[in-house]
C-alpha cells in the first residue's frame, strides 16, 4: 500500500501542475512564456495541452521496446554478444547505454538455458504420477512442459492415465457394465497390476460401484479420532481420550 500511496500523491502533484499549466494557457499565455513561469520542460507542457500526462498510474516506456523485433532476429541467427548487439543499435539511431543491450541478451540467456535445462534431471516416478493425474487446468508453464515431454517420450503413461480416468468415472457414474472392458483394456498396460487387484476381489469392487453404501463414515470417524489423540499429545491416555470423544457425541 505504502508504494501505491506515494505513487498515488505523485498523481495528484501532477493534476495540479497540470491545471496550472492549463489555465496559463486558456489565459492566452505562450508556451515559452509557460516553460519560464511553471519551471516544466517544454515537452511536458506540450503533452498537458495535448492531454498525454492525465493517467494516474505512468507506464515507464523501455528504451528498447522498438528495437526487440531486430534483437529477435539478431539472436535468432546466432549473434548473443551484447556489446556487438549494442553496437549495431548504436548505428540505428540508439541512445541507450549498453548496459541496457547486456542486461537483455542476459536474461535472454538465461531464459534460453531455464528451457533447455527444464528435463536436464529426470522428474521422480511420484512426481511424474501427479503431474500426469492432475487437471490440465492446474498445471505451472513448466509443469506443462514437462508433461508434453514425458507424453511424447512414454505413450505407455498416457494410456495408463486415460484408463484411470476411465475408471474413477465408471465409480462416479455407478456403471457397472464399463468394469469387464475396463479390465480387457488393462491387462497390457502400465496399470495391469492394479488391474489384477480388482479381479480378485472384483466382488467387492462391483458392490462399490452399485450400492449406495460406503465406508466413508468409518473412515471419517477414524480420521477425527487421530485428530484429537493428536491435539492430547502426550495425555491422551485411553480414559480421557474416551471421556473427551463421548462427551462430544
Amino acid at each position: 500500500m505504502a508504494a501505491e500511496q506515494i505513487q498515488y500523491e505523485g498523481y495528484l502533484r501532477r493534476e495540479e501542475d497540470n491545471a496550472v499549466i492549463l489555465g496559463l494557457a486558456k489565459d492566452g499565455i505562450a508556451i515559452k512564456e509557460i516553460v519560464r513561469r511553471t519551471g516544466r520542460s517544454r515537452g511536458v507542457v506540450r503533452k498537458v495541452l495535448r492531454g498525454q500526462r492525465s493517467d494516474v498510474f505512468r507506464i515507464r516506456e523501455n528504451s528498447l521496446e522498438l528495437y526487440l523485433p531486430w534483437l529477435d532476429a539478431q539472436w535468432a541467427a546466432g549473434q548473443h554478444i551484447g556489446a556487438e548487439l549494442w553496437r549495431c543499435l548504436k548505428s540505428q539511431g540508439f541512445r541507450g547505454c549498453l548496459r541496457v543491450v547486456t542486461e537483455w541478451a542476459a536474461r535472454r540467456r538465461r531464459s534460453e538455458q531455464l528451457g533447455a535445462g527444464t528435463l536436464s534431471r529426470a522428474p521422480s516416478a511420484r512426481t511424474i504420477a501427479r503431474l500426469m493425474t492432475i487437471g490440465r487446468d492446474n498445471l505451472s508453464k513448466s509443469d506443462t512442459v514437462t508433461v508434453a515431454a514425458v507424453e511424447a517420450g512414454v505413450p505407455l503413461l498416457v494410456e495408463a492415465r486415460e484408463i484411470i480416468t476411465a475408471f474413477q468415472a465408471m465409480i462416479r457414474k455407478q456403471s457397472l457394465a464399463d468394469l469387464a472392458p475396463w479390465l480387457e483394456r488393462t491387462r497390457s498396460s502400465l496399470v495391469a497390476s492394479f488391474a489384477n487387484g480388482v479381479l480378485k476381489d472384483v466382488a467387492a469392487v462391483s458392490a462399490a460401484i452399485t450400492s449406495p453404501w460406503s465406508n466413508g463414515q468409518t473412515e471419517g470417524q477414524i480420521t477425527k479420532l487421530k485428530l484429537v489423540k493428536r491435539q492430547m499429545y502426550g495425555r491422551g491416555k485411553l480414559d480421557l481420550l474416551q471421556a473427551r470423544l463421548v462427551g462430544a457425541s
